[in-house]
């Protein structure tokens, strides 16, 4: 039996509060950042079964974690009675800690108790949640993720007869070179 939460919350949640609200699913990079570019930031959404216990979750992600740049609900259900809770982070290699930190404290409030619980959602791809999982699907690092994208777009380039070019370039670290090199850093 699922419990139901047609009031908000307004204190804090407590232990196993979300029992029967959530799916134990995260997606990741499903959605595009409100807070800055993709390559800079890694968009985690979550699926809650009321608008309220989405609200709540919103609060605890905003508050319990340094990290959570932003986090939201959709403005509307995705699905009757459905709605996603959206928790933005910064792309850093750090972030798999990250995100097995939010696992483990989300056990306390579902009956998702471990991290093998849980599965991970990429695109249309659903997969167990491990690290590697993470590692081999999600570019952890702005670097990594503006090279898989300029990957992705010289190919295509490449299959409509198109002549492959950069489309990520850092003007800042030219600057930096530049400066090193002339300081003789370099």
């Amino acid at each position: 039996m699922t419990q139901q939460h047609d009031e908000p919350l307004f204190e804090a949640l407590n232990y196993k509060d979300l029992e029967g609200q959530m799916q134990p699913v995260i997606g990741i990079d499903n959605y595009a950042s409100k807070m800055g570019t993709d390559d800079q930031i890694i968009v985690l959404d979550f699926e809650v079964k009321s608008k309220n216990a989405a609200t709540d979750l919103v609060g605890w992600f905003e508050k319990g974690y340094d990290f959570v740049l932003d986090a939201d609900v959709s403005p509307g259900e995705i699905a009757p009675g459905k709605y996603l809770v959206f928790v933005e982070m910064r792309r850093r290699n750090s972030a798999i800690d990250k995100i097995e930190n939010i696992i483990d404290d989300l056990g306390t409030l579902t009956e998702y108790t471990k991290p093998q619980d849980w599965q991970i959602a990429i695109t249309d791809d659903k997969m167990d949640y491990s690290e590697e999982n993470i590692r081999v699907n999600i570019q952890l690092s702005p670097k990594e993720y503006r090279d898989e994208k300029e990957s992705e777009l010289n190919e295509m380039r490449v299959q409509a007869g198109l002549s492959p070019k950069p489309v990520y370039t850092d003007k800042k670290d030219t600057l930096i070179q530049t400066i090193q090199s002339q300081a003789g850093i370099l």
